[in-house]
């Protein structure tokens, strides 16, 4: 499912967007762990998991200064990518990390959008695309540990 978020106009729609996105990527990775049969695989995705927490940590800090809207939750499409690994976890662990693979390519355009969006001051973007470098990270060891399985 292919993502909006980065698309828009003000700084506050964007950051109360990822913080919901992030939320999403959370529960997902939270779902993926619980999932995977091999505990090595569940502590790398853990660290990923980590990633996403401290970048909601930022995010809720960028909210806070700029006056967003900053979600406890996530919101529907949560289900679908939860649901989505759900599913996948039928038919093992490569099936997981590909459909986790899907996801992090929402996240890894949801920050390249934001990497340049023209009101986010200088310490924003910055943050914005070392977010991006993680979920770059994230998206590749998904699909090559995918590929080795």
């Amino acid at each position: 499912m292919a993502t909006t978020v980065g698309t828009e106009d003000t700084i506050t729609d964007l950051v109360t967007n990822l913080i919901l996105l992030e939320r999403d990527a959370i529960a997902v990775y939270e779902s993926t762990i619980s999932r995977l049969s091999d505990p090595a695989l569940s502590q790398q995705v853990e660290t990923f998991r980590q990633d996403h927490l401290q970048h909601l940590e930022v995010l809720n800090q960028i909210a806070a200064e700029t006056g967003a809207d900053a979600p406890a939750e996530g919101d529907m499409k949560q289900m679908l990518t939860t649901g989505k690994i759900a599913l996948a976890g039928l038919m093992g662990d490569g099936t997981i990390l590909k459909a986790m693979r899907t996801n992090e390519e929402d996240t890894v355009t949801a920050y390249e959008r934001a990497s340049s969006h023209p009101s986010a001051l200088p310490k924003t973007l910055a943050f914005f695309q070392k977010a991006l470098a993680d979920e770059r990270r994230h998206r590749d060891w998904m699909q090559r540990t995918a590929d080795m399985l």
